[in-house]
């Protein structure tokens, strides 16, 4: 049921990326975006949670930690949005792989956690994938939408580990709210100079963003109620599927040979580390897992 139910998370994002490409394409701004994806959430989370009895898993003791979450947060999602929007959905994806390689560099950095040669070969693997992808200097993916893409991964990655701290004491629902409670004023102050009018396609894209969104959130968080973080962690990688076939049948694009050759160095890399972290029974892996979204 697990697999079942993070397969069905992985659709409903990789869904959503694709809606918010199609947004960008009727020139509807990434801030504007961001700000009806977060606020849409609110009212079908707080739905949720009636519905299942559960309003009171809201209440929580860390507010400013949560406010300095949502800062983080909305940084990253401008990011991974806006990779979605700079490069084609698989390019876009492929790069998103490599926030568990992030993680790795930074458990040593500000963990001070020893890396050891496995994990060190993953890092080295997963950039020759970026560089295999990327091929600087041929022009073929464009290197400022494949830096913000990096960035987006990298802070996903340093996300996590706000996450692992707010999981002591809040429920992942909690965390998930919250941040869309803080981030939507954040991205309100941008809407007077961004917002333009929408037809009734535009309204119903950004409707579907906010939606698929909280759908994706939802089942990650249940996922990995069901079944351990280093198995499904593994159907992530079906996002690569979805990209594909969302860049060809609403886009048409499909990934050049250098994508179908760095995006398995890469996801080789990502399953080395979640190797590792399940041998060593560390926590880093479902803190990057649950900070998706971002």
């Amino acid at each position: 049921m697990a697999l079942a139910i993070r397969l069905g998370a992985i659709a409903a994002l990789a869904t959503m990326s694709a809606v918010i490409k199609l947004a960008s394409q009727r020139h509807i701004h990434l801030l504007e975006i961001m700000f009806w994806r977060q606020l849409i959430s609110l009212p079908l989370i707080l739905a949720w949670l009636a519905a299942t009895r559960n309003l009171g898993m809201l209440k929580t003791r860390r507010p400013t930690t949560h406010f300095l979450r949502a800062v983080y947060g909305t940084i990253g999602m401008v990011c991974n949005f806006g990779a979605v929007i700079l490069l084609p959905l698989a390019e876009a994806t492929t790069m998103a792989f490599t926030a568990p390689i992030w993680a790795v560099i930074l458990a040593m950095l500000l963990l001070k956690d020893k890396i050891g040669p496995w994990r060190w070969s993953a890092v080295a693997l997963g950039f020759a994938g970026v560089l295999v992808i990327a091929q600087p200097g041929s022009g073929d993916i464009p290197l400022f939408g494949a830096a913000v893409a990096l960035g987006g991964a990298f802070m996903v990655a340093l996300i996590s580990i706000q996450i692992a701290d707010l999981n002591r004491t809040d429920k992942p629902v909690t965390i998930v709210f919250y941040f869309a409670l803080f981030s939507v004023p954040i991205a309100a102050v941008a809407l007077p100079w961004v917002m333009t009018a929408h037809d009734a396609t535009g309204w119903l894209l950004l409707l579907l963003i906010g939606v698929t969104g909280v759908i994706g959130q939802l089942l990650l968080t249940a996922a990995l109620r069901f079944g351990p973080v280093a198995s499904v962690i593994v159907m992530d990688y079906s996002s690569l599927f979805w990209a594909t076939i969302y860049g060809w049948t609403l886009f048409g694009a499909l990934p050049p040979a250098s994508t179908w050759l760095g995006a398995p160095l890469i996801i080789a890399a990502g399953l080395v580390i979640a190797w590792r972290e399940h041998r060593l029974s560390r926590p880093t892996l479902r803190d990057v897992s649950r900070a998706e979204g971002t």
